[in-house]
């Protein structure tokens, strides 16, 4: 018997994930596809577009061609959406990837070092190919699998898990998977309608049916308070060749970054972790370095501007230090331009509002506008805070809401953000009510869930077009 309890089961739990992580065989080709495509695609037309106007591929463009991988890695081709939805997320994806490199590039003064036709004929070509290489790929990938032979495969449990684990085999055909039926031990009339499949028989039958239909792919969906039905269909399975997989009923809490690990060989499931465990890491501290760097050295005339207009505007300091909870709940200090004629940093801090007497004149364009955050990027070469992640509350604030919201403290696994999801999804200015900061902690959560290093990037190009329109801020 082949048993196993595998991170694709696991991943198929989380938001983000696809279906196509559910089977060893599926997830080694697929997910080995999904992660190398786009990037690998990229690199391929850089070095055909210099290639094309006789451009030597030597340092400068081996080294580019690294960076530009690594941006890109890993690739969120999904075989499974509308072709419709393919040009907006290739152009979310692209835009904030070419946007950072050619400000790199001319900030370290390396773009002369590149053809300029070429680097237009590559920054037009990549998309170009995406599109065409995504809307292919899903008519090639189910002919991929049928090749090989299509696997067979029951579910046990006709619950909410297991139909949901149904309807992606029913729906989603590149999976390679002719979906059987389910097995459960409650009758039809107590299970109701079920949509995606059909009800083969009780637990007891399993075995047997296994066996005559030649099924080699069993998936266990019964929840866990069912232990002693689950090791006994264990027992009553040793007699076949079919691989068995537990799907574990883990939606009675909010997955963040869920996985499979092991401790000295002892299997653990992460149901809440940080996204930035490991190499992950390394990339995001390493993105917060060169871009807080650039931008910095492309601001400063702008801040020193800023600085004096705000000594002249209003008596106080020209930067407002307020300590806010940061990485794990530890208290730091983020810098900002002072926007206020107060500096309030009290157990009670009453939020700005629209047409607050408090705000100077300087300040309702500082806040306008943004600018008023610039200073956050020392914070991040600082170490205390990221580029991209949930924005840091005051420590007034976070007191009380953590009380009130739900999960409110999860969001602290990473460092906070200059900018965030919840910021460019419409959770921007006053949150006077509980609802609205419900609201904001959903997409914060959600950031942790899906982070890549191009939805960092997407982030980053959303606020400077929100900035330009904005006008929740004051």
């Amino acid at each position: 018997m082949a048993s196993s309890f595998e991170a694709g089961s696991i991943d198929m739990l989380t938001s983000h994930a696809t279906p196509l992580n559910l089977f060893h065989r599926g997830a080694s080709k697929t997910s080995f596809l999904k992660a190398i495509w786009d990037p690998a695609m990229a690199v391929i037309v850089l070095f055909a577009a210099n290639a094309y106007y006789d451009e030597a591929i030597d340092g400068p463009e081996i080294l580019f061609s690294i960076i530009l991988f690594s941006m890109l890695y890993p690739g969120s081709m999904a075989l499974h959406d509308k072709a419709r939805s393919y040009l907006r997320e290739i152009l979310m994806q692209w835009l904030p990837t070419v946007g950072i490199l050619f400000l790199l590039g001319y900030g370290t003064h390396y773009l002369h070092l590149f053809d300029d036709d070429a680097l237009k004929a590559w920054a037009l070509g990549v998309p170009i190919v995406w599109l065409a290489s995504h809307l292919l790929l899903p008519q090639v990938w189910p002919g991929l699998y049928a090749m090989e032979g299509v696997r067979r495969a029951v579910i046990i449990g006709a619950n909410d898990i297991g139909c949901r684990l149904a309807e992606q085999f029913c729906l989603n055909h590149y999976l390679g998977v002719q979906f059987l039926g389910f097995f459960d031990d409650r009758s039809l009339e107590r299970l109701g309608e079920i949509r995606h499949g059909r009800l083969l028989g009780r637990l007891g039958g399993v075995a047997e049916y296994i066996q005559q239909s030649k099924a080699d792919a069993i998936f266990i969906a019964l929840p866990m308070a069912s232990q002693p039905r689950i090791l006994k269909l264990l027992d009553d399975l040793k007699d076949s060749t079919g691989s068995i997989y537990f799907v574990p009923d883990i939606f009675v809490t909010d997955l963040i970054q869920a996985r499979v690990d092991e401790i000295g060989g002892m299997p653990v499931v992460a149901v809440c972790e940080t996204p930035f465990y490991g190499i992950n890491g390394l990339v995001k501290r390493a993105s917060d370095v060169v871009v807080a760097g650039s931008i910095l050295t492309l601001i400063a005339p702008l801040m020193l501007a800023i600085s004096v207009a705000v000594k002249l505007s209003s008596p106080g300091p020209v930067l407002f230090k307020q300590r806010r909870y940061g990485l794990d709940g530890q208290e730091i200090i983020v810098y900002k331009f002072r926007s206020m004629t107060v500096c309030e940093d009290g157990p009670v801090i009453e939020q700005a509002k629209k047409e607050d007497k408090r705000v100077t004149r300087i300040g309702a364009v500082l806040r306008r506008t943004s600018l008023d955050e610039l200073p956050q990027f020392i914070n991040v070469l600082q170490g205390r805070m990221s580029v991209v992640g949930p924005r840091p509350h005051a420590v007034a604030h976070n007191e009380l809401y953590r009380k009130l919201v739900k999960g409110y403290m999860v969001r602290h696994k990473v460092k906070p953000g200059i900018t965030g999801l919840a910021q460019v999804s419409g959770c921007r200015g006053e949150t006077d009510t509980v609802e609205k900061m419900q609201k904001r902690i959903e997409y914060d959560l959600e950031y942790l869930r899906r982070w890549s290093l191009h939805l960092d990037l997407e982030i980053i190009l959303r606020t400077i077009l929100l900035v330009i329109r904005d006008r929740q801020a004051y």
